[in-house]
This record gives C-alpha cells, structure tokens and sequence, in this order.
C-alpha cells in the first residue's frame, strides 16, 4: 500500500469502525451483536496497528524536516480570504512510533475487554467508543491542521466522557466523568485560545506554516501559556489534574486506554509537534518547568498513601506524565517521546494486570488483598516487570528513558539551554526525588498485593468495582489468573515494558527520535541509589511488620497525601463554589427580574385590555355622558393652551 493513502487511513479505520458500532440495534442483543461489535472493534485497532507499522517502515520525513516541508495528502476547504481547512496528514518517523504506541494499546484493550467485560449489556457501544476514541487520538498525532487537531482533541474528551461514566450502576462513575469533562473543558478553553491566536497571526491553519511564522515575543507567549492550560487538562497536570485520580471509577481496560496511549499522552505530544515555537519563549518553558516539577512531586507522595490500587497507578501517571514535560521544559523532546513510549507499555501492563487482579479478589484496596503471588504467578511476574519498569529498575524500559529524561534536565542546569537554568534545576531535584518515592510505592504495591497472608476478609473499604451480573464479581473461592483473552494481552505488553529501552541502542531508533547516545555515568549512579533506597526503605518497614501498611509510616501526613494534598478542596472553594454561587444568582435574576418583566408586562397588557374591554361594553347613556366629558376635557386642554 503506497504511503499517501496508508497515512490518511490510519486515523480514519477506527474512527470508521467506531461509527459503525454506534450503528448497531440498540438492546442486548445477546451473542451475535456482542461477536459484531467485538469484530469491529478488534478489526479496526488491528488494521491500525498495520498502518502504523507500515509507516514506521518509510515515514514521511524526519522529525526534524516535517516542520518545514510542505505538508502531504488532504485537500483544502474554506471561503477565499478566510484561512481554509486542509485536511492533511504529515507522519514522521516520531509520529508513526507514537501511533504504534497508540494503535496496539487500543488493540489489547478491545481484545482484553471481550472476557472483562464479558456480562455487560451496553458492550457494544463501549466496543465502539474504544474505536472513536483510538481514531481521535490517531487523529491528533497525524494531522498537521491546527483545526483538525482541535477537533481530534475534542472527540476524545467527549469519548473519555461516556467511558468513565460507561458503567451506571457504579455511583461515583457519573461523577467522575462530569469531573473529567468539565476539567479538561477549562484547559481546552485556553488551548482553543492559543490555537485562534496562533492562526489569526499566521493567517494560516497549517501546521508546518504555523511554526514557521514570525510572532511577536509577548503574542508568542501569550499563545504557548494558552496552549499549557490545554495541556494541564488533557495530560492531567498541575493544577487541572484532579479529574484522572477519579477517573478511576470506569472500567479498568478504559484506565489502561487513558493512561498509557490516549488522552493524557495527547498534551505531551502536542508541546513536541509544536517545540519549535515553545524554543523561542524562554518565559513558557520556564513556566512548563515549575508546573513540571510540581506535577512529579505531587503525584509520587499522593501515590504513597493510597489503598486504592487503581488510584495508585492514576497518581503514579500523574508523576510520569510530568516526567515527560519536563523533558520537554528542559529543552530534550526526544527524551519525552522516549519516555511516553516506554510508559505507554508499562502502564498499560499495569492497569491490565490490575484488572486481573480485580477480577480474582473482588476489590480494588490493597487492604484486602495479600498472598496473591502463590495464585496469580503469571499476573505476579507481570507486576513485577512493570512496577520495575515503573520505577527505573535497570534494565528495564522505564530505566533508560527516566534516564534521558535526568541526564536531559542535568545538563540544563549548566544554562546551555533556552530554558533558565533555575527552572532546569527545579525538574531535576524533583525528578531526583521523585525516583526514590517512585521505588517505595512500587516495592508497598508489589509486597501488599502479592506477599505476606491474604487479607480477603479484612474490613471492607468504599472502592468496589462493579460487577456486570448483581453488582458484585462472583469472586473464586481460590483467585487465579485471568483467562486466555485477558492473559494475552498482558504477557504480550510485558515485552515492550521489558526490552523497550534497549531500543535506544538501536541506531534506527535513535536517528528517528534524535536520542542522545545512551550511556551509564556517574550521573546515573545518585538515580540508583535513591531507587534502592526507596524501595529498600518499603521492604524494610513491611518485613519489620508484614501486618502492618508501610504508608502508615508516613504518620499525620498520610490523610493529606492521600487526599492529593486537598487540592480537590481548594478548587471546590476557590472557583467551584463561586461559580455555582453565580449561577443560582444569574438563575435568580433571570427568573425573578427578567421573566418576572416579561410576564408582567404581558399580565399588564392583558389587564389594559380586559379595561378597554369593560369599556366598550359600557350601556349607551353612560357612554354618551364619557364621550361629553372627554369633549369638555379637551375644550378645556385647547383652552388653556390657547392663553400660554
């Protein structure tokens, strides 16, 4: 298949297999609609996954030259004068990789969903909302239209929408996705701000011509701040990160989706597809690299005082994303890149393998769990690969790319990049630290999962996930490991989180993504020992007392961490309470000022006109007396102003 049509139908399959699933009769419909819109979901993310690799094999152009070249495919459309709309797609060799990323994620996801999800009645529109949501973000990583791409951005958040929220009978899943739906909104209201700035200067929606143009410095800045708002939503970064803990309502495989490929890995490569502009403004990186660091920190100490297995890995994607932008704020977005790579396999086996775990237990809280590894060997050894990789275990892949990522923001602070050298050491010390705190909520995870006696019937918690026959799983009597559908895609994932890294030898790889050559300095060795004394300090405190939470270590500060730092709190008083006060205020006034005027003036004319009415009905020798007194009024009126 020749590259230009390979390239435009990558993120057309899924979007079209996607629409066809909405298509399906409403109902259960029993086995055969399940079979249909399983075959269409599965079909569309594997063709995807074709695609994609077809063009890792002859990209377009280089990352370094697609910028500047004259985009490939699509047509224009748009009133003359007006900048057109040129749908067109442009896949270097970065794009493609990320695509990959993009496309088997989706494709394990739906396969892993047929048995996960195997009693649910709305399956099919879950199937199918998979697929959009797949075709969204093929979308953004393959457009080289701004407008386009604001259109892929949004789908997404519509489709991210209806799957938090896909299971009903999960009380906070509604909740969860009207949170995520409106956060994200407040981001993407500047990110369409920054968008129509950025256009109305080029007088040109085109990406190539866009990050070509020559902007004033303050509009540029202006532009790229609007932009990171967009970004803090999407890719769940301070302060608009408070949707992606709760997100963890929905399904489990829709966690993975978000987590690893999709959604919060769209702001991330948004900033990368448009650095050449963010180069420029010395002011929006140093902005990107506080928010950064911020964003590492907060989400490794809210992840150590979770029960919550799930919102272990959301707030363990919190720090990781932001490892990512601050490989960007620190001038490295080859380092990024690598990093969302290898982070999309780690964390989509992690949130795999925690459906499995799930599955068997009934219940997401750590503190019931306990003695899992004896049963689930294969779900165990696939924590293990990814919670390592998590960490930056060596050789695992999260080990080289988290080391790019810390060499990158090292050698920033000599003041050799665009960005200040403060904010530089801002990422690193974050970063650094981070490290350690990443290893002892990975060893607490592994060890309360999987170690010391079970914990099956200890007090239950507020975080079930819901079941699709009675509200509960029909747990075993003895947990195990998941069956085939679920095991596949989790043993096949634990091999990118494994050997992933190691393509940064590869001197293909490296080219594409412009990666510096690997190496292991003494740098490396401060990372290391951070990493073994974090989780060494875990393992320590849960063998001194294998019955007892290494988290409550952390004393006073565990509420607080596990609250994320009350956050949620600070925004529900400082902007969602004011805001909902001015809405029951605009609903008082329009109902109490602005109807009450219109109907009393309609009440007053209706009265004016029963009068008038009245009237006309008055009996001749009472009218024939009104008539003479209006006379004599008027005589009198023309009288007096005859004498002035």
């Amino acid at each position: 298949m020749s590259i230009d049509v390979a390239a435009p139908l990558l993120p057309v399959v899924p979007l079209l297999f996607g629409l066809l699933g909405l298509l399906l009769p409403p109902g259960d419909g029993g086995a055969p609609r399940r079979r249909l819109a399983a075959g269409l979901g599965v079909t569309g993310a594997a063709i995807a996954v074709l695609l994609a690799l077809r063009l890792i094999l002859e990209p377009m152009e280089q990352s370094t030259d697609a910028f500047v070249e004259p985009y490939r495919g699509g047509f224009d459309t748009g009133p003359v004068g007006i900048p057109s709309v040129q749908f067109s797609v442009l896949v270097d060799a970065a794009a493609g990789y990320v695509a990959l990323a993009v496309a088997v994620v989706a494709l394990l996801v739906q396969i892993y969903s047929i048995t996960y999800l195997h009693d649910d009645p709305r399956y099919a529109p879950y199937a199918a909302q998979i697929s959009l949501f797949t075709g969204a973000m093929l979308l953004v990583v393959c457009t080289s239209d701004l407008i386009v791409l604001l259109i892929g951005w949004e789908v997404m958040g519509a489709c991210s929408y209806l799957l938090i929220g896909h299971d009903r009978r999960l009380p906070e899943a509604p909740a969860a996705a009207v949170k995520a739906f409106l956060v994200t909104r407040v981001g993407d209201v500047g990110f369409l701000l920054g968008i129509a700035l950025l256009i109305a200067q080029a007088d040109s929606t085109h990406l190539p011509t866009v990050l070509a143009h020559d902007y004033p410095a303050g509009t540029l800045t202006a532009a790229l701040l609007l932009l990171l708002a967009g970004v803090a939503g999407k890719s769940a970064q301070f302060p608009l990160h408070t949707w992606l803990p709760d997100a963890m309502a929905g399904p489990t495989p829709i966690s993975a989706l978000i987590h690893a490929a999709t959604m919060v890995a769209a702001g991330v490569y948004l900033v990368f597809r448009t650095y050449p502009l963010f180069r420029q403004s010395p002011a929006a990186l140093a902005v990107l690299a506080v928010l950064a660091a911020i964003t590492i920190l907060l989400g490794a100490l809210s992840a150590m005082a979770q029960d919550d297995l799930k919102r272990v890995l959301a707030w363990s994607t919190v720090s990781q994303i932001g490892y990512m932008t601050g490989a960007l704020a620190v001038g490295s977005p080859a380092a990024a890149l690598f990093h969302l790579l290898t982070h999309a396999a780690f964390k989509a086996l992690l949130f795999l393998a925690a459906g499995a775990v799930i599955h068997a237990v009934g219940t997401n809280l750590l503190s019931r769990m306990g003695g899992l590894r004896e049963h689930m060997p294969v779900t165990f050894w696939s924590f293990v690969i990814g919670l390592g990789a998590l960490a930056g275990l060596p050789p695992l892949a999260g080990f080289w790319s988290k080391e790019n990522v810390l060499t990158a923001a090292a050698h920033a602070t000599d003041g050799g990049e665009r960005v200040p050298a403060w904010a530089a050491w801002v990422v690193w010390l974050a970063a650094l630290l981070a490290v350690g705190v990443t290893a002892w909520y990975a060893t607490r995870l592994l060890l309360r999962a999987f170690f010391g006696p079970s914990r099956a019937h200890g007090p239950a918690g507020p975080h079930w996930e819901v079941g699709f026959d009675d509200g509960r799983y029909h747990t075993p009597a003895v947990p195990h490991d998941p069956p085939a559908l679920m095991r596949w895609p989790i043993l096949l994932l634990a091999v990118p989180a494994a050997l992933l890294g190691l393509a940064a030898f590869a001197p293909g790889f490296r080219h594409a993504l412009e990666l510096d050559d690997p190496h292991l300095g003494v740098a490396i060795l401060l990372p290391l020992l951070l990493l073994a004394t974090g989780a060494g300090t875990a393992w320590w405190l849960w063998w001194a007392a294998p019955s007892v939470d290494p988290a409550e270590a952390l004393g006073r500060a565990r509420p607080l961490l596990a609250a994320g730092f009350h956050l949620d709190a600070v925004q529900g008083a400082l902007i969602v309470r004011p805001v909902k006060a001015l809405a029951r205020l605009a609903t008082a006034t329009d109902e109490r000022v602005v109807d009450a005027a219109v109907e009393g003036a309609g009440a007053g004319t209706r009265g004016l006109g029963g009068a008038f009415d009245e009237a006309h009905r008055v009996a001749l020798p009472g009218a024939a007396v009104l008539v003479v007194l209006g006379a004599l009024v008027l005589g009198v009126v023309a009288w007096l102003g005859a004498l002035t």
